[in-house]
């Protein structure tokens, strides 16, 4: 089944895998403690604004609280932004979210995100037809295709690194690259695998 870009979240744990049928040369680089997805150096050129971005940000709240941002585009950056300003998990996804909206692509593609705390985290998703945004109490999943709406999954990980292996490798279509990321007391902690 090819459910496209997805993330997965739960208290102390995250991760975001792509999926791509259109553009599968791409990786993830680590550039300067943010992850950032981009084209391999042999990937052909592309104008498409969606192809790059940053897919995992480590954050310090100001009440000094370490959390962990992956999503699938642009709205990273500026929930990364709401919640270092002190925003709570559930107003700094909504709020980018709402505003960039679903992807003007031809195939109106979900924006999707996570917010990883070492005893919370909070998922969401903005579509054509709905923005949700959710608490959840273990891992869960949501994606850009078929599985748009958030729903439990059985993510094994305890480490960033593990983490995104095990995206990379589930049994769904297409893979590309992944990022993981887990909160604990000592922080952030990002890792990510591209399959090779």
């Amino acid at each position: 089944m090819y459910v496209g870009r997805f993330v997965v979240v739960g208290p102390g744990i995250g991760a975001y895998r792509v999926s791509s049928r259109s553009f599968p040369n791409r990786q993830v680089v680590d550039r300067d403690g943010a992850l950032t997805v981009g084209p391999t150096p042999d990937a052909p050129e592309t104008d498409n604004p969606y192809i790059s971005y940053n897919c995992a940000r480590a954050v310090e709240t100001p009440a000094g609280e370490s959390l962990a941002v992956v999503g699938n585009g642009s709205h990273v950056d500026p929930i990364a932004e709401k919640l270092e300003l002190g925003y709570p998990a559930r107003d700094a996804l909504a709020t980018p979210l709402l505003a960039l909206d679903f992807e003007k692509d031809d195939y109106d593609t979900p924006r999707i995100a996570g917010v990883v705390g070492a005893e919370a985290a909070t998922i969401g998703v903005v579509r054509r037809d709905a923005l949700i945004v959710e608490a959840v109490s273990e891992p869960t999943l949501v994606a850009t295709y078929e599985n748009d709406s958030p729903e439990p999954y059985a993510l094994a990980a305890t480490d960033a690194a593990s983490a995104a292996t095990e995206v990379l490798e589930a049994d769904l279509e297409h893979p590309v690259c992944a990022a993981g990321a887990t909160v604990d007391d000592d922080g952030v902690t990002l890792a990510f695998d591209n399959g090779n």
